[in-house]
């Protein structure tokens, strides 16, 4: 009888462990999480080491509450340059469908995600302030959530986290595509963290994109030019200072390829 007993407690402990992994990789509605923004930046403006770097970040978030078994790509777009073609972002994050934390749709595809017909794009995608999650779950402060005078200062963001920081980075157009190489709209393809010359950052803004500058995208669909989650209005500057002076402080979206 004892022995029984115990091998009934062996196997019960192991169906415990067996269900603390599961819950690793399934998200509260058992659907696995495969779309996050992230809930931290790099910290180095627009410089993100390359696509690489935010790659990084993506798997490193997301190994953290255990959905690194997937592969996470930013969803990030790079310039032409000398030898180098474009990178589009909606080329690099799978097929779909894509899942938020709380195993919510935000796109059942690619199409569906940019709006790539009249149809698709008068119903737009499922993306919006209470499904664009961070990988814990969180919902990313936006304008008016909290009354907080400076927060467009980044020495006073970095260690407030309940301040407006809805700005994501995408360095891409409406239709997931970079932009075409004359003008700078990825940080110097997400290594550079400069900003325009003295007295060039007002006229950056007045005038739109300007070197060196990146194309951010709102979460909340709330936000200055024409509101979009991916190709919104340009920066400031690549600086971390630059990026919080419009409300942002660096993050992006992930999504996973499988």
């Amino acid at each position: 009888m004892r022995r029984e007993l115990v091998l009934a407690a062996v196997l019960a402990l192991s169906g415990a462990a067996t269900s603390v992994t599961v819950a690793q990789h399934n998200m509260p509605g058992g659907t696995p999480m495969t779309f996050f923004v992230t809930s931290e930046p790099i910290g180095n403006g627009g410089n993100l080491g390359g696509l690489a770097g935010a790659d990084a970040q993506c798997q490193k978030l997301a190994q953290a509450v255990g959905a690194g078994n997937k592969t996470w790509r930013a969803y990030l777009s790079t310039q032409a340059r000398p030898g180098q073609p474009a990178v589009n972002a909606r080329d690099r994050i799978g097929a779909g469908p894509w899942y938020n934390f709380d195993g919510v749709m935000i796109a059942r595809n690619l199409a569906h995600l940019h709006g790539d017909t009249l149809e698709l794009a008068r119903l737009g995608n499922n993306l919006t302030k209470r499904t664009g999650l961070t990988e814990k779950g969180q919902i990313v402060p936006g304008l008016n959530d909290y009354q907080v005078p400076r927060d467009s200062e980044w020495e006073y963001s970095k260690t407030t986290p309940y301040t407006n920081r809805h700005e994501m980075l995408t360095g891409s157009q409406l239709d997931g595509r970079a932009y075409p190489p004359d003008l700078d709209y990825t940080c110097n393809n997400w290594t550079s963290n400069a900003d325009p010359a003295p007295g060039a950052a007002t006229a950056a803004l007045e005038a739109g994109p300007n070197r060196p500058n990146v194309q951010i995208g709102f979460p909340d669909r709330n936000g200055g030019g024409n509101g979009s989650w991916n190709s919104s209005h340009g920066t400031s500057g690549c600086s971390q200072t630059a990026l919080n002076r419009t409300h942002g402080v660096g993050m992006f979206y992930c999504f996973a390829t499988n």
